[in-house]
């Protein structure tokens, strides 16, 4: 019985590790901050603010990534549109990083804190 949750925690370590490092990579790219550990908790209030607002209907899914942009211009600096540009940023990255994780390791985790990746 503890194997499955092991592995569970060991999948979502992994796709919260990739989420963070891909908001890590944007935000060194865009905003020209270098904290691992503020990505990683962007990436778990993301997540969040994701969770909360996607099941909406109609508007879910746009009002979620507006809330995703809104966290990373929260905590990084700049403005809406420097939020956005690092929301892409990170979305390519991940993306990428997924495919090097998933191609090497042969598992199919995600990027949590990244929508869509």
């Amino acid at each position: 019985m503890a194997i499955p949750f092991v592995g569970s925690l060991v999948a979502f370590v992994v796709a919260l590790l990739v989420g963070g490092l891909a908001i890590y990579l944007s935000a060194r790219v865009v905003a020209d901050v270098d904290d691992y550990g503020r990505a990683v908790v962007t990436a778990v209030l993301g997540a969040l603010g994701w969770a909360v607002t996607a099941w909406i209907p109609l508007i879910g899914p746009i009002l979620a990534l507006i809330v995703w942009i809104g966290v990373l211009k929260w905590r990084y600096p700049g403005g809406w549109g420097t939020a956005a540009v690092m929301g892409l940023i990170a979305w390519v990255a991940a993306l990428l990083i997924l495919f090097v994780v998933n191609a090497v390791l042969g598992v199919g985790v995600g990027a949590f804190g990244v929508p869509g990746a």
